[in-house]
């Protein structure tokens, strides 16, 4: 068994065309989260010290046929990119059975905490602590034919958008939507909006990291249809509105950063922009919008597909394993008590602490 790591940067050329094809080859891995450009994207924007390294693992014959990105810290090992990360997988040609626990020695760490991993992917079945539910949105066949499907899965969503649609356009004036904005008015107002929602519901402010605005900015700028940012924007009458910025890569758009102007808070533009975004899906390379984890009602409504994800831990026998058993179990207990919100706390502090961990 052959194993090799490279620093994300110096992936030998062939080794990344490798690993897209295995991704191009498995409709569950088709997410520019779980590709190499995501990787080197990362790597760039942390810059000389990023800690980037992927994996390879070979076949018997020598083809690279496993790839596990991470970002290395001491004995220990994130994803690349988290917090921004919303998917994680051992990227493995079908039938292969990569090790990853050979990876992890080959990487030199003896953990590797993951929160977004594939509920599916089989080198990490038996590591979850948790799970949770990634919501999709397939239109291989179209909008109209997705929006028959909806109707006939008794789902009033799109109907409910329409209606606002019209009510916006004769009390405000008509929606503009624009797929794959230049504007970058637009884009720092959407950062704007992300900074004071997530003041406001006390959460960590995550483009206080210069990392975090370096790859979001380069990511604007990357027009590959095969992976980069998309900012899309919808304007009411001639007031921007809703923004969303996008990762786009494969036949996939995952949902990232969605944002509105509180002032047309009641025509629920974030929504009217998703729906220009799924109908714009026709004319293009893209073949569903990934929605993310987090149980939203309009995620259910849109959706029709779901993914499973789930967070926990890999670790060989060390004290930084046993430390994070611990943790788990301390949390664990607490949220199988009749406390309330109160055994929500463990769980929180935890996850604050992993995105401060990702964000330094």
């Amino acid at each position: 068994m052959k194993i090799d790591v490279f620093p994300a940067l110096e992936l030998p050329a062939e080794v990344a065309v490798a690993w897209s094809a295995v991704q191009a080859g498995e409709p569950r891995l088709d997410s520019p989260f779980l590709s190499p450009q995501w990787a080197q994207a990362v790597a760039r924007a942390r810059g000389p010290t990023n800690g980037a390294r992927v994996a390879v693992q070979s076949d018997a014959a020598g083809r690279p046929s496993g790839f596990l990105a991470v970002r290395k810290r001491g004995s220990t090992a994130m994803p690349v990119g988290a917090p921004m990360s919303d998917y994680q997988a051992l990227v493995a040609r079908d039938g292969f059975r990569a090790d990853p626990r050979a990876m992890l020695r080959a990487l030199g760490v003896s953990r590797y905490d993951f929160c977004h991993m594939l509920a599916d992917d089989p080198a990490f079945q038996g590591c979850a602590r948790g799970r949770d539910v990634s919501w999709v949105v397939e239109v291989a066949d179209g909008y109209a034919a997705y929006e028959a499907e909806r109707k006939a899965a008794g789902v009033g969503a799109l109907k409910d958008i329409d209606k606002k649609r019209r009510k916006v356009e004769r009390e405000v004036g008509p929606t503009r939507f624009t797929a794959l904005s230049d504007s970058r008015a637009d884009y720092d107002r959407l950062i704007a909006w992300k900074r004071a929602q997530l003041a406001a519901t006390g959460q960590t402010d995550l483009f206080k990291s210069a990392w975090v605005m370096r790859l979001m900015d380069e990511l604007l700028e990357t027009r590959d249809p095969a992976f980069g940012g998309g900012l899309y924007t919808l304007h009411l009458g001639d007031e921007l509105a809703a923004v969303h910025f996008h990762l786009r890569g494969g036949a996939t758009i995952h949902g990232w950063l969605i944002a509105h102007d509180p002032k047309f808070e009641r025509y629920s533009p974030g929504l009217l922009l998703f729906q220009d975004i799924l109908k714009s899906l026709d004319d293009g390379p893209y073949k569903r919008l990934d929605l993310g984890a987090g149980d939203y009602r309009f995620k259910r409504e849109l959706s029709n597909r779901q993914q499973g994800v789930m967070f926990g831990f890999l670790g060989a026998p060390s004290v930084s394993t046993l430390a994070r058993t611990a943790v788990y179990g301390l949390r664990e207990v607490a949220e199988a008590l009749p406390l309330g919100p109160v055994s929500a706390l463990p769980g929180k502090a935890m996850r604050r602490l992993d995105v401060l961990r990702g964000l330094s």
